[in-house]
């Protein structure tokens, strides 16, 4: 009982993380504004020639890109809360029961993951250069999420123990 406690304990952590920053997108979105817009214009990178044509400067691309990560961010938090309450609610069944019960926070988990690996590493570290920026440069914020989301994963897999 005590490990399943831990598990939701550190899952509804890292729900509140998703969660606070969700909801600092949705209600000032004007506060990450800038960064999606310098990140795809490119504008603070090294100007190389060879990767500059990746650079998104139409107002209404880098839109719909800050748009998808917070529904992506939104989705996340959404999908974990619903992973936190199904397992409070799984307490106390068998192994086999509260085992099944993570698929639903797995899920939630993953979304994050696949923001921060593949949207801030990969597309806008990578593809963007934001890695380049000493302004504009999310990657360690970015890896910290992975991380803890990434740990909160690892701990919440573990199969479960009928006692």
């Amino acid at each position: 009982m005590v490990i399943r406690l831990c598990k939701i304990g550190v899952l509804a952590s890292y729900t509140l993380l998703l969660t606070l920053i969700a909801f600092g997108n949705v209600t000032d979105c004007g506060s990450n504004w800038p960064f999606v817009q310098h990140v795809l214009a490119m504008d603070t990178t090294f100007q190389n020639p060879g990767v500059m044509w990746r650079a998104v400067t139409d107002p209404t691309l880098q839109t719909l890109g800050y748009i998808g990560i917070i529904a992506l961010e939104t989705t996340s938090a959404l999908v974990m809360i619903s992973g936190v309450i199904i397992l409070v609610g799984r307490l106390r069944g068998s192994a086999e029961d509260f085992d099944r019960a993570k698929t639903i926070a797995v899920v939630g988990i993953s979304l994050s993951l696949i923001l921060w690996l593949g949207g801030f590493l990969a597309v806008g570290g990578e593809w963007f250069a934001m890695w380049q920026s000493p302004s504009w440069n999310g990657a360690g914020s970015a890896g910290r999420f992975l991380l803890a989301g990434g740990i909160t994963l690892l701990f919440l897999v573990q199969p479960e123990r009928d006692p």
